[in-house]
């Protein structure tokens, strides 16, 4: 409270000589005045970003359209430009070097909306065989594998070097590192998504933990949001979601090291999570992780106590998923508790999903609660991350 305070000078009189003699009078002081206290100001509340946004344009919040590394997707384009989305993601490959990629991403943050959240511009810069872009400006990056067998300081270096040559194109967020455990060189013959590929740093949860966390790091200094992935872990399956379905987990559990390194990485620093769309037999075994309330909430954000930025591995185009309408995928993501959508291989499902969210969120106020509660999260971390 702000007081305000008004000094009255006292006046001492110590008494009048008299002009007669043998007369003499004195005066006392008078009472020093109260202090004088202005109204206490109404404090001026915080405004509220997402109720700054109508809910059209919270539903776009919720969704990472993707476009060729290397051309302009129209419905991308389009869904840039209205309702405005969360995030837009280059896939595919492209060797044309990192001023073509500016000059791309420049073509979609023009059609943007002039006010309103930024959008996240985002890639799979892993290293090895996961490398979207390349070409001049931009570094051959080794598999995760190798990159592990630097020391700690020679990778958060290369790390924050590959990062600035993202920052440079126009990239702001990298869908990396993997945190998936494969636990040999022989189950990772047979580890279709991951281990094939190298995109492993190891073959326990220590070693993991350490070289995605530098890998992380490095991103962050460079001022790329890190997306670790792929929770709860497929480094124990065998089948690729991209390209079979019925592909279940039966060995990781809450108390696995595969969740419990989560700990350790999203302790250390701002990074969205990715969700898996594999089924994990022990935890939840009725839904894909992707779509699991007991998975998502339950485990990611209650138990690991994780309330940041939450997404899906892609939904539009895998063969995991492709039993659920286009519609249903979105909406079940979004009621499990996941805050973006990734639509990377197939933007044309983008209209279906988005209308299915908006049109949920307009008839259900517990649902409509979820949409806001992930959209607050996507503007923190906008707004908090990389800062100023």
């Amino acid at each position: 409270m702000m007081r305000k305070t008004i000094t009255v000078r006292a006046l001492a009189v110590l008494g009048a000589v008299a002009v007669l003699a043998g007369c003499s009078t004195t005066q006392s002081a008078p009472t020093a005045a109260p202090s004088a206290q202005s109204p206490t100001p109404t404090p001026t509340p915080t405004p509220d970003p997402v109720e700054a946004l109508t809910m059209e344009q919270r539903v776009g919040q919720l969704f990472m359209v993707g476009t060729p590394a290397d051309a302009a997707d129209p419905t991308a384009l389009a869904a840039m430009a209205d309702p405005g989305v969360g995030g837009l993601f280059l896939r595919g490959r492209s060797s044309a070097g990192a001023g073509a990629t500016a000059a791309l991403v420049a073509q979609f943050t023009a059609v943007a909306p002039a006010t309103g959240p930024r959008t996240w511009i985002a890639t799979d810069q892993e290293g090895g065989d996961v490398q979207v872009l390349s070409g001049e400006g931009f570094e051959p990056m080794p598999t995760a594998l190798t990159s592990a067998q630097r020391d700690d300081a020679t990778l958060g270096a290369d790390a924050a070097r590959w990062g600035s040559q993202l920052r440079a194109s126009g990239v702001d967020m990298n869908l990396a590192p993997v945190a998936d455990i494969i636990t040999s060189p022989d189950a990772a013959r047979l580890n279709q998504p991951i281990g094939i590929y190298n995109r492993h740093y190891g073959y326990d949860a220590a070693t993991v933990a350490d070289k995605a966390g530098v890998f992380a790091q490095g991103m962050r200094e460079a001022g790329v949001l890190p997306t670790i992935k792929h929770f709860p872990g497929l480094g124990r399956v065998t089948g690729n979601t991209d390209y079979a379905a019925d592909v279940v987990d039966t060995e990781i559990g809450p108390d696995s090291p595969d969740v419990q390194l989560y700990r350790t990485l999203l302790a250390e620093g701002p990074a969205a999570v990715m969700m898996a769309t594999a089924v994990y037999q022990r935890i939840d075994p009725s839904m894909p992780a992707a779509f699991s309330e007991p998975v998502v909430t339950g485990l990611l954000r209650e138990e690991l106590g994780f309330d940041g930025v939450v997404m899906t591995d892609d939904i539009s185009a895998p063969v995991q998923v492709e039993r659920w309408a286009p519609a249903d995928r979105a909406v079940l993501a979004v009621d499990a508790g996941v805050d973006l959508l990734l639509l990377s291989a197939d933007t044309s499902v983008f209209p279906e999903m988005y209308q299915a969210v908006l049109q949920r969120a307009e008839t259900d106020p517990a649902f409509a609660q979820k949409v806001d509660a992930a959209v607050g999260r996507i503007l923190e971390l906008k707004e908090t991350f990389p800062g100023e």
